[in-house]
C-alpha cells in the first residue's frame, strides 16, 4: 500500500516498469493487490496509478480497462501513463 485515505476508503497502488519487467508481471501484480486490498476493512477503492515511462505496457488502456471493476464491494480503477512513448 503506497496511500490510504482512510476517511474516503481510498487506497492508492504506485507501479513503475522496470527494465526486464513485463505488462504480464505488472497485470499480475495489480491481481494480486486486488484480492488483497478486497479484504482491507477501510478500502471501498483501490485507485492503480501505473507509471510506464519506456511504454513496455503496449496496450495501456486494454490494461486499465481489463482490470477496472467492482468486486466485493471494492471499486477499482487504473490509469497507465504516459501512453504512446
Amino acid at each position: 500500500m503506497d496511500f490510504l485515505l482512510k476517511d474516503e476508503g481510498i487506497i492508492i497502488e504506485v507501479k513503475k516498469t522496470r527494465k526486464g519487467s513485463s505488462a504480464r508481471e505488472i497485470e499480475e501484480q495489480l491481481l494480486k493487490d486486488i484480492e488483497r486490498y478486497r479484504e482491507h476493512p477501510d478500502c471501498k477503492i483501490l485507485f492503480c496509478f501505473v507509471y510506464d515511462p519506456k511504454g513496455k505496457i503496449l496496450n495501456p488502456n486494454g490494461l486499465e480497462k481489463d482490470l477496472a471493476r467492482e468486486t466485493g464491494g471494492l471499486r477499482v480503477r487504473v490509469l497507465v501513463v504516459p501512453k504512446g512513448y
